[in-house]
């Protein structure tokens, strides 16, 4: 039953965290997006349009934070009962990071398709909304296309996550026992653990962009209809084909346009993602106690 009530708990929590942040900042993330797209910021739409392909977002957030989140709650408890050790506290950080990881590969599996539709809307010419994108992958590409990027984005949130997790389970924990030692509740506060989630996020955020622009060079990369319209609209070249694999693609960048451009979009990625963690992670903390605290109310009235 207590798992039970807490998998719903994450399922609920999770899915009304990802909402919440994708619907407040998703112009930062547009203007970031375009900031990494090989036509440029400008070409890409500068600062108009920047709710293009909200709706596309707006579909996978809430499924993908709510399997993220049941799948990092579920491998936190078991992976310690096949694996005692990591039960401890020394093992803590790599708990932390396993449960994370398998929580962003069962994600991705619906988050990708939606962002595909999205970030090719964000970079598409006036005009052109998440549905005609949607149509235009689905003509051009088929199933496939929807999943171009799927081992980029994962290649991505792994290495993100594993940094963002461990700094904010060990902030949580230290704030935790800071109130304890002065006489106060053990549970933080969600305004707490969302300061926690802002400050890791950021950090991971800034140390994983090139693997972001990498990723985003991917998904915008393959040539769908939308994009030859744009090229059209802009007078622009056609775009580099990259290849799927994101270190292959890391090195192409590298080598043709240098290392700035692989921290192309840092400032917004780290301003979306730490405004994002707190709102996210604060969320999430506060909708998760509130959904298991009425559960135990209702069961001590049956009682």
């Amino acid at each position: 039953m207590a798992t039970s009530t807490a998998f719903s708990s994450a399922l609920i929590a999770g899915g009304l965290a990802g909402t919440a942040v994708d619907t407040l900042f998703f112009p930062i993330d547009t203007l970031k997006t375009r900031a990494q797209s090989q036509a440029g910021f400008l070409a890409s739409g500068g600062f108009s349009g920047v709710y293009r392909g909200l709706s596309s977002a707006v579909v996978g957030s809430a499924p993908g934070a709510a399997a993220f989140f049941t799948s990092y709650e579920t491998l936190k408890g078991k992976l310690p009962l096949l694996f005692p050790k990591l039960g401890t506290e020394e093992f803590a950080p790599a708990l932390h990071m396993l449960s994370a990881s398998g929580g962003e590969v069962t994600a991705c599996l619906i988050r990708v398709p939606t962002e595909v539709v999205k970030q090719r809307s964000q970079t598409a010419a006036k005009g052109t909304g998440s549905w005609a994108v949607a149509k235009s992958v689905w003509l051009t590409m088929g199933v496939k296309g929807f999943y171009r990027g799927f081992g980029s984005t994962v290649a991505r949130e792994i290495p993100f996550t594993c940094l963002q997790f461990p700094m904010y389970e060990r902030m949580k924990l230290v704030l935790a026992r800071r109130r304890t030692s002065s006489g106060l509740v053990r549970d933080l506060p969600a305004i707490e653990a969302a300061a926690c989630g802002s400050i890791a996020g950021g950090i991971a955020a800034g140390l994983t962009t090139p693997l972001d622009v990498c990723k985003t060079r991917i998904m915008l990369s393959g040539r769908a209809a939308t994009q030859i319209v744009t090229e059209v609209a802009n007078s622009a070249p056609p775009p580099r084909q990259y290849p799927t694999s994101i270190f292959t693609t890391l090195g192409i960048i590298y080598r043709e346009e240098g290392v700035r451009v692989l921290f192309s979009g840092v400032a917004p990625r780290v301003i979306w993602i730490s405004l994002g963690g707190a709102v996210f992670l604060g969320v999430y903390e506060a909708a998760k106690k509130t959904l298991e605290g009425n559960r135990v109310a209702a069961l001590e009235r049956r009682d």
